[in-house]
């Protein structure tokens, strides 16, 4: 995937600050769209797992992810509204493997809205080798013998939506679990990637997440947004990946203070009506093709940030399924030597608010 991301030629435009013939994406859906039962079939049916094949987590978050992905997926295909549908890869580890789980990678390419989508499951069990073990302990998980040797299980959700269109940014979310031994600790998130600054669509996204996490704590929103900020940071480049959203990691779920098992339910169920009203409004607003250029050089951003500074990619193709992790990789990319926006243009100003963390809600 990545020799075939980096291969990609940009598309043929002038100068970012040049504009040719205006463009527009696809039309809105159709109401006659139907893929209900058709998405949920298709992963159902590659749910059904081995008893063998399962690994020990908690059986109940296990069937709420799996649920979940089955709604993204058809909520995704209505949005599109291009016809265009999920391919569904459902994987699991062979029985000489050590490390037991399964999987489902479910893609979705060339639609109207969504170029690129990726909604994919994982839920996987085996023993701690003394590498992971340590990181993890090191970010505060006092029960992980840094030695190695524990038995684990996680579940995950994770998308990557990208859009065709330059005005739409790019959509990552996830909800995951960790248990080793009884004890748990959760994880997740939502954020944004644009290409171009809108300031009512970032606002009304953070807003959203900011009044999900004031139903549990107000103190969660100021908290894991900062987290989001911090980690979604490309120090070689000084900048930041997006405008961010929600990022937590090693949640207690003993200790928290809070139920967090529904927290997480609660962002994996939002992860689409945040993002669902800025395509809305952006669908059908017309871009040239030196805008999609300068998407293009964007999302080079976007890989850099995955292959060099991301935990769980860097840990995934450790050893991990290649294909599922890269994934995520944008499907058309642009690299070009020292590229500078226009003083005073649209692009600075993406530039500019990259660099420094804004409070938007």
């Amino acid at each position: 995937m990545l020799a075939q991301a980096a291969a990609c030629k940009p598309l043929p435009a002038a100068s970012m600050a040049a504009s040719s013939a205006p463009r527009s994406s696809a039309a809105a859906p159709s109401t006659a769209t139907v893929c209900s039962k058709r998405a949920r079939a298709a992963v159902t049916a590659a749910a059904a797992a081995p008893a063998a094949e399962r690994a020990a987590v908690s059986s109940a978050f296990e069937e709420y992810i799996l649920d979940l992905q089955q709604r993204i997926i058809q909520s995704a295909e209505e949005l599109d509204g291009s016809g265009a549908r999920f391919q569904h890869d459902r994987w699991s580890r062979s029985p000489s493997n050590p490390n037991a789980g399964y999987g489902i990678t479910s893609v979705l390419e060339g639609g109207s809205v969504l170029e690129k989508a990726a909604a994919n499951i994982s839920v996987v069990a085996g023993v701690l080798s003394p590498e992971r073990a340590k990181a993890m302990s090191s970010r505060g998980r006092a029960a992980i013998d840094p030695a190695g040797g524990q038995s684990y299980s996680a579940a995950a959700m994770s998308l990557v939506f990208h859009s065709a269109h330059p005005f739409i940014p790019t959509l990552r979310a996830d909800v995951r679990l960790f248990e080793v031994e009884g004890q748990m600790w959760y994880g997740g998130g939502c954020d944004l990637t644009p290409f171009y600054v809108q300031e009512q669509d970032f606002a009304e996204f953070h807003a959203f997440w900011k009044g999900l996490c004031d139903r549990h704590d107000a103190q969660l929103y100021p908290e894991f947004k900062a987290w989001c900020d911090r980690y979604f940071h490309i120090p070689c480049r000084k900048e930041h990946r997006g405008v961010g959203g929600l990022f937590f990691d090693d949640i207690d779920a003993a200790t928290a203070g809070y139920d967090v098992e529904q927290f997480v339910r609660d962002v994996g169920d939002g992860i689409l009506p945040s993002w669902t009203p800025i395509v809305e409004r952006r669908r059908m607003q017309q871009f040239s093709d030196a805008q999609r250029q300068w998407q293009l050089l964007r999302r080079g951003r976007y890989l850099e940030f995955n292959l060099l500074y991301d935990r769980g990619v860097k840990f995934g193709l450790d050893g991990g399924r290649v294909e599922s992790i890269m994934v995520s990789a944008p499907p058309l990319i642009a690299w070009k030597y020292n590229v500078q926006p226009e003083p005073g243009s649209e692009e600075e100003r993406l530039v500019q608010l990259l660099q420094q963390p804004r409070e938007w809600a």
